[in-house]
């Protein structure tokens, strides 16, 4: 069972009633594009080239109109690199989002399976505004077989993050985790934030292999999209972690993320085992989906 086989394919019903790629087609289609949360806009360039592929290619079987629909979906997701900048010990990755959307789940299961792959994994608590985020944090460290640096509810996240990066060093870590802060600040205090731990990292690790990753709930939705574009702004992302796919018959998401904000996702969850986050796969997704 491939990964993504959990998700809702979102245009079974428009394929199984499949009769000819005509105007009626693409119109239904772009519908079923739209609400699966590809956009508007997204949608409707997806549809074009659709368009312009069958009537080029002459495209008749439904086999072959699916698959140029994947190939076209495949390509809109594909904006970069969707592997993790790992290359210097310590590397360091930030993990930034809102409250509520499996934050610091995230970072845990992505400890899980970055300690599989044979490195030193180090989690660092520096969300230090949120009742237990600590704590949950420690649970999520233990399951993985991870080390945790944290302090007190309340602390100067700063104060943990150099903390962290000192006994990195000292302990020949490969990887810090950092789980931030789930407020939706504002962005000018959202910006000084993490221009605050940038400095610490920079100052502590020269030179070190970074990645800003924004965690999404794919339930969200559109709405996810706005949050995904302010984060953006403040903060600048080199990744998305998109969680709860399973649960949700709008996965057209990862495509408009990636063809609006020029992002790509990087890791997707399906699930709530700590194996349930994997590196994202374009082509095992649209195969998924369509």
């Amino acid at each position: 069972m491939g990964f993504f086989d959990k998700l809702k394919k979102i245009t079974t019903n428009l394929f199984s009633g499949f009769t000819e790629a005509d105007e009626a087609f693409f119109e239904e289609l772009e519908e079923t594009l739209i609400l699966a949360d590809l956009g508007m806009n997204t949608a409707l360039e997806a549809v074009e080239q659709l368009r312009t592929r069958v009537r080029k290619e002459k495209l008749h079987d439904q086999e072959e109109v699916k698959a140029a629909l994947r190939e076209i979906l495949a390509e809109m997701i594909s904006v970069s690199d969707t592997e993790l900048a790992l290359s210097t010990k310590p590397s360091v990755v930030l993990v930034i989002g809102v409250n509520g959307v499996g934050k610091t789940t995230s970072i845990g299961k992505l400890a899980y399976q970055l300690k599989g792959q044979g490195r030193r994994v180090l989690l660092c608590a520096a969300d230090t505004f949120r009742a237990a985020a600590a704590d949950q944090l420690e649970i999520w460290a233990q399951r993985a077989g991870c080390e945790l640096i944290r302090q007190h509810e309340g602390a100067d996240p700063g104060a943990v993050l150099f903390d962290a990066l000192q006994a990195a060093k000292a302990r020949g870590v490969d990887v810090v985790l950092c789980d931030t802060a789930g407020r939706l600040h504002n962005k000018s205090n959202l910006m000084a934030e993490l221009s605050k731990l940038s400095k610490i990292i920079d100052r502590e690790c020269p030179g070190a292999a970074r990645e800003t990753l924004l965690v999404l709930d794919a339930t969200t939705g559109q709405n996810g999209l706005v949050q995904a574009k302010q984060f953006k702004e403040a903060a600048g992302l080199t990744g998305i972690i998109l969680t709860k796919l399973d649960g949700t018959a709008k996965g057209g998401i990862v495509v408009a993320i990636a063809r609006e904000l020029g992002v790509p996702v990087k890791f997707a969850g399906v699930g709530e085992g700590i194996e349930d986050l994997k590196p994202f796969d374009a082509k095992e997704y649209v195969e998924a989906v369509i």
